[in-house]
């Protein structure tokens, strides 16, 4: 089973999740090249207690694409904290990020390290290597002299005379200077400034020239923290890009795949229906007190969910709760490509929602299955009929029914959870 799977893994960067035959996430991983690592946990004696666990453990497995290595680890540290897999024991307590964040005052604004957003401001990060962020910040505020006194002494502070404070503790301040050089650190932030780099390489040779190897190896570590922070920066990190990656990865999948040929000629007698069934979209509508109306489509091919064509909507007609509107629209904008179509359409719901469907789809083919019994509607069973659960056909729509319902809450969920801080992007 494991030489099977690892040839599916992509040799890229991301995040891996092991999962139990419950579909519960028991371990999260980063990588560089994820299949490497992932078929080292199969082709390994177990070192320590972790490796065998998961070995013990593992029934299924998951992963999230990123772009670098850097938004792997970053990743990884949100994931562990929002799922807190049992067998991981870094990152699932205490905040796990650093940001550097300048303060917005008009009177003194300044440059800190700080473990989260909640302050009003403007933040870099996240960070997950802390010790070279607060090196990195460190050596900024000393390079534009930032470090603030709240002392009144009309010759200066100690600092001040030292050079570690610009002179805030003296009458003759000049803010505008101060204002000036807050910008500047700014600046080199955003644009991750090779100037500046190219500064600290300087320094490092001219120390070097001057045989103050201490001060060299000191710049070398600013520099080697300097890379580091530029690199964080750079991947722009927000867990909210992953958002379908995460619901689709996270969500406990059913094991229908063996069932799915012999289900898909039972389905395709019960409903008139001449080509094979290979390929079905199940849809979901999930609000909170009729509010945050989110839609969600999971598409599963030959019992398989196909993660490709998962998509997740906001409701944008609607303000209230209308599950026969809301479906449409969602209906309606995934299929605005008729190619897009598949072999079969299952909705949550009754009468009313099969209705609602067939109205704009007229000659696809669709059933909705309510809760309530486990009826099935369509337009060959108008009055509907009770599925059997030990049937292969009963077992397939109830297991893809529950896992697009999972699915949607799961998304609704974190939506609602990243709501009061995060900006998300455009849905689809």
């Amino acid at each position: 089973m494991e030489k099977t799977l690892t040839k599916l893994i992509p040799t890229l960067p991301g995040v891996y999740l092991f999962k139990n035959a419950l579909g519960e996430v028991v371990y999260i991983g980063k990588a560089k090249s994820l299949k490497p690592r992932v078929h080292s946990y199969f082709h390994k004696n177990p070192h320590d207690w972790k490796i065998e666990e998961i070995q013990r453990e593992y029934a299924e497995l998951d992963f999230i694409i990123t772009k670098s290595e850097t938004e792997a680890m970053l990743l990884e540290a949100d994931l562990i904290q929002r799922y807190q897999p049992k067998l991981n024991t870094i990152f699932k307590t205490g905040q796990p990020f650093l940001y550097i964040r300048f303060t917005t005052s008009k009177e003194l604004p300044t440059m800190q390290i700080v473990r989260n957003k909640k302050q009003r401001g403007i933040h870099f990060g996240p960070f997950l290597h802390k010790r070279q962020a607060r090196s990195a910040h460190q050596f900024l505020m000393r390079t534009f002299k930032l470090n603030t006194c709240n002392k009144t002494i009309e010759n200066g502070c100690l600092d001040y005379h030292i050079g570690n404070c610009p002179g805030t503790c003296k009458s003759d301040f000049n803010k505008t200077e101060h204002l000036f050089r807050i910008e500047l650190a700014k600046e080199v932030l955003r644009k991750r400034d090779k100037k500046f780099i190219a500064m600290i390489q300087e320094k490092i040779t001219q120390c070097n020239k001057e045989l103050a190897f201490e001060k060299s190896k000191h710049f070398a570590e600013y520099l080697e923290n300097v890379h580091t922070i530029f690199e964080t920066i750079a991947t722009k990190f927000a867990p909210e890009k992953f958002t379908a990656d995460i619901v689709a990865a996270t969500t406990p999948t059913m094991h229908v795949a063996h069932i799915h040929e012999n289900a898909g000629k039972e389905l395709s007698a019960l409903l008139g229906i001449k080509t094979p069934i290979r390929t079905i979209d199940c849809f979901d509508i999930s609000h909170f007190q009729s509010q945050s109306i989110v839609g969600s489509c999971v598409r599963f091919t030959d019992g398989k969910p196909d993660k490709h064509k998962f998509r997740r909507f906001k409701i944008q007609s609607l303000t209230q709760q209308n599950d026969y509107a809301a479906l449409q629209e969602i209906v309606g904008r995934r299929y605005k490509d008729a190619s897009e179509l598949p072999d079969l359409i299952l909705i949550d719901g009754g009468k009313g929602q099969l209705s609602a469907v067939r109205s704009i789809l007229p000659n696809a083919a669709v059933v909705s299955l309510a809760k309530r019994e486990e009826t099935l509607f369509s337009s060959h069973i108008p009055e509907g009929i009770v599925l059997d659960v030990k049937t292969d056909r009963g077992k397939l729509l109830i297991a893809l029914r529950d896992y697009a319902h999972h699915f949607a809450i799961s998304y609704h969920r974190l939506r609602r959870s990243k709501s009061a801080t995060q900006t998300y992007p455009p849905l689809s």
